[in-house]
């Protein structure tokens, strides 16, 4: 076995990546802070909305990726969050009919049970 075929392929992202880093190193240090910045306020963000309403899953690997241009730990969390939503992915891939029609079934029973605790429990729905 080469050592090529030892080592899995990076992520196109991670390779775009590593091309990107020499474009960004010739950039000003003002504007190399400022990538910073924006990729820190991005990942602290996409943090918040992990408990918060918002698209977590798509802000932080914006914000690692911009922190990637600049460290080495970013680049690692990002192509480790990569392979974890390829993982996810075929395993959603893998699921049966019968998986799939159980969760909806629950999703539409998670919704049924709100609706029939706001009209029953007389909770307003609406600001009066």
């Amino acid at each position: 076995m080469s050592a090529q075929e030892e080592t899995p392929e990076r992520p196109k992202l991670i390779r775009k990546l590593q091309e990107q880093r020499d474009v960004h190193k010739a950039r000003p240090k003002v504007i190399r802070v400022l990538y910073a910045a924006v990729g820190i306020t991005l990942l602290l963000l996409g943090l918040i909305m992990l408990v918060t309403p918002g698209p977590a899953f798509a802000i932080i690997p914006i914000g690692l990726f911009i922190l990637a241009l600049e460290f080495s730990w970013a680049e690692a969390a990002l192509e480790k969050s990569l392979e974890q939503a390829d993982k996810a992915k075929q395993k959603a891939a893998e699921t049966t009919t019968t998986q799939r029609v159980l969760t909806a079934t629950a999703g539409v029973l998670a919704v049924a049970a709100v609706v029939a605790w706001a009209l029953l429990g007389d909770i307003p729905v609406a600001p009066v």
